[in-house]
């Protein structure tokens, strides 16, 4: 795995990409293309304490301009938006990961792909702005100080294990063994915070699950949730003892959920762990029903996306619950902000999706996604009851492995599966693989062998479409 060159992350000013017209920003003269240098005088380290200091209803832009210093002055409402875009969420360096998970999906990446996507980060601030799970193994006193001081929270935490070895053999790095004691810190201090903990078959699986479920009830009972996932493995996986789940595997993993699932219901009066979408597929078992849920407190990773999907779809829901924005979010194509990001470019006709070339309206359908996702929307479409719509599985060979999920569909792959398909037909496409208009492989849709249509990736969207005649 290559990371990325020091220059890449060294500190840096806020690069305005668009100000917003009739803004406090426009109004002041701030223009694309300018580096905010000070805001009242303070250096902003992030897109965290940008917003808080522009939050002032009185500002002093410093800023640099083709070569040229200025100092902008401007007057506005309390809290109300600078109308600014800033290009970047951090200004100073990323807090990196050091770390060597054998289940890290980083260095399972292929070669070849951007480089920005083979950074592995461990920073709190990425954790609060994009949903990223941090380990807490790089989290010093002036993080914690920070934290509680500014209230940054939600946050999301990487547990595996509550096993002080356990958990530093599978992050290999002794740090691991003590850091969750920041997790107990921060949970005292009120932080709203998240759980993770990705399973590994002969790892942290069986006994270990059990024991790391009671470590949380007895250790951190106040998280806010706990998401159990499977590990990736792609085709480049370079660890031995890395390997998907067997089905057993799988069910076991689902059976002890539901089973801690009731013993925090008793105690804390909610379940508190859910087992990824992907484990009930793995297991060929139902997904529970929507109120098991709770919410959807982890939807953001894989939790409870096939019902939510089909309460959308069946128009159960009058808005979407939302969707995951890939695994890559932070570095290629979310802003700032945070990750609830459009994931296509601007739809050029106006409308909810992207179209390129639209076929007639009254077509046959092909709706393109992956293994997981076929198996979702297989029922909700034969439902139905209409032979001009059909699923078109694309098989992930650029990751290969276990890789199934829609977000991580290549153009690549996409292009091989269209080009064996008919010409005049609406192929619709999820955008939750795009960023910014691209795959993951750097392509666009315009790459492809037949024009697609870019769909959000949500039931009411996918029935929009379908409905277009």
């Amino acid at each position: 795995m290559r990371l990325l060159a020091v220059a890449w992350w060294a500190m840096s000013a806020p690069l305005v990409i668009a100000v917003t017209p009739g803004s406090p920003a426009a109004l002041a003269g701030v223009e694309p293309g300018d580096e905010i240098l000070a805001l009242n005088g303070e250096v902003p380290r992030d897109i965290i304490e940008y917003r808080l200091l522009t939050d002032e209803a009185e500002l002093t832009l410093d800023i640099s301009r083709g070569g040229l210093e200025l100092q902008l002055e401007m007057l506005k409402a309390v809290g109300e938006p600078l109308g600014a875009e800033i290009q970047s969420a951090l200004f100073d360096q990323v807090r990196t990961c050091d770390n060597h998970c054998e289940f890290c999906f980083i260095y399972q990446l292929p070669p070849g792909m951007r480089q920005s996507l083979y950074l592995k980060d461990d920073d709190y601030r990425l954790s609060f702005l994009y949903g990223n799970f941090t380990t807490l193994t790089r989290f010093t006193e002036a993080d914690f100080e920070r934290v509680v001081t500014e209230r940054i929270s939600p946050l999301h935490v990487s547990i595996h294990a509550t096993d002080p070895d356990i958990r530093s053999t599978l992050l290999r790095n002794r740090r691991g063994a003590t850091s969750l004691r920041w997790l107990r810190a921060l949970l005292d201090h009120g932080i709203e915070i998240h759980g993770q903990i990705v399973v590994c078959p002969d790892r942290n699986n069986g006994e270990i699950l059990d024991d790391t479920l009671a470590g949380i009830l007895d250790q951190f009972p106040e998280l806010a949730s706990i998401c159990v996932v499977p590990l990736g493995v792609s085709r480049y996986n370079t660890e031995e003892a890395m390997r998907p789940h067997t089905r057993t595997e799988a069910l076991d993993v689902v059976r002890t959920v539901e089973d801690w699932q009731e013993v925090f219901r008793l105690t804390l009066g909610h379940r508190l762990v859910f087992a990824a979408d992907e484990y009930y597929l793995l297991a060929d078992v139902a997904f529970p029903e929507p109120a098991a849920y709770e919410g959807f407190p982890m939807h953001e990773d894989g939790v409870g996306m096939a019902r939510t999907f089909e309460l959308e779809f069946n128009g159960e829901v009058e808005s979407p619950t939302g969707v995951a924005t890939g695994f890559f979010a932070w570095v290629d194509g979310a802003p700032p902000e945070g990750y609830r990001a459009p994931r296509s470019l601007p739809a050029p006709d106006g409308g909810g999706h992207t179209v390129s070339l639209r076929p007639s309206a009254r077509a046959p359908i092909g709706i393109l996604t992956g293994p997981y996702g076929a198996s979702i929307l297989g029922p909700l479409v034969a439902a139905l009851q209409r032979d001009d719509i059909r699923i078109i599985e694309v098989e992930n060979q650029y990751f290969g492995g276990n890789t199934g999920v829609a977000g991580l569909m290549t153009g690549s792959d996409l292009a091989r599966t269209l080009s064996g398909e008919p010409d005049g037909h609406r192929y619709l496409l999820p955008d939750v693989c795009l960023s910014q208009g691209r795959f993951l492989d750097g392509t666009t849709p315009e790459d492809l062998p037949r024009p697609v249509e870019v769909v959000p990736t949500d039931g009411i969207a996918l029935r929009a479409a379908l409905e277009q005649r």
